[in-house]
């Protein structure tokens, strides 16, 4: 068993500083986005799960922006395009899986 306190673990720097806390069959990565910061529209070739820690982000998706607070879960089917930002930071958890998915590292 392995535990992580999702409070205590720094993440300096905010989006440029993701700490990979697991990295195997799946992938989860605890992520701070200082106020203002966003993670423009992409998307993964993962299914995305994305666990807001603490805080509040704005996330846009199929033309749809929704408020997402701490405590609330969201998911993003793979190639989903998506964008979050947090007007006055945040805190998250990523899971991506399976990791890596089908194309994530072309040949």
């Amino acid at each position: 068993m392995r535990s992580w306190n999702l409070h205590e673990i720094d993440t300096p720097g905010g989006r440029t500083s993701p700490v990979v806390l697991f990295s195997e069959d799946s992938r989860a990565v605890l992520l701070g986005l200082d106020p203002g910061q966003e993670l423009g529209e992409h998307e993964v070739r993962e299914r995305a799960w994305v666990l807001v820690v603490h805080g509040e982000i704005e996330v846009e998706a199929d033309a749809e922006l929704t408020t997402v607070r701490a405590g609330s879960l969201v998911t993003f089917a793979p190639g989903e395009r998506h964008s979050v930002k947090s007007p006055t930071g945040a805190r998250l958890l990523l899971l991506l899986a399976p990791w890596p998915g089908a194309g994530h590292y072309p040949a």
